[in-house]
């Protein structure tokens, strides 16, 4: 993907077909993103990564109130977007309140998304709401790594810090949340 042909087609708005040029330059890595989380499921679950990609994307474009400041915000915002679209989902298939089942979720690996497991969207979804009151950059630290699958660098870069700050903000993170979601509250 050639990051500055996303970035000149974000930014001008003079570009005629702006979503038919930009859409194949990004198409690749959304779905990447969408198949790492479904990556160890069965056959047969609810939501489909090509849809999830095609939701995604059709909420990006048709946000043409953002001033796009390149690639890796594009992807940051289609983490957000990403993030709503599983929630959505879960909500709708009436998934379990937080901590029922007790299931492990592996923020390392990604969602495992599936009917059974849709409660585990909404957990995360709530320990994110939780952490943004606490510490806003860590939960979307998280929100880019997890939804988004977004690289370390490019967090770094996204948020306008250090690698290192997003290593330890990543770290923290995930003892908050593992913390919150065997917690009661």
């Amino acid at each position: 993907m050639d990051k500055n042909n996303v970035t000149k087609i974000l930014n001008d708005s003079s570009f005629e077909n702006r979503d038919a040029r930009l859409y194949p330059l990004v198409y690749d890595n959304l779905h990447l993103i969408a198949e790492k989380l479904y990556a160890r499921e069965k056959k047969g679950h609810t939501l489909q990564p090509t849809l999830l990609v095609n939701e995604a994307y059709m909420s990006l474009v048709d946000q043409d109130h953002i001033d796009w400041k390149g690639r890796s915000h594009f992807f940051a915002v289609g983490a957000q977007a990403i993030r709503r679209i599983l929630v959505d989902h879960a909500r709708k298939k009436n998934a379990n309140k937080r901590g029922s089942g007790a299931q492990r979720i592996d923020l390392e690996e990604g969602i495992a998304f599936t009917p059974e497991k849709e409660g585990n969207v909404l957990a995360i979804d709530e320990a994110l709401e939780h952490l943004e009151n606490v510490h806003e950059r860590q939960a979307k630290v998280v929100e880019l790594k997890f939804f988004g699958g977004m690289k370390m660098q490019e967090i770094a870069d996204e948020l306008g810090v250090s690698i290192k700050t997003i290593e330890v903000d990543w770290k923290v993170a995930k003892a908050w949340l593992k913390k919150f979601m065997q917690s009661d509250i």
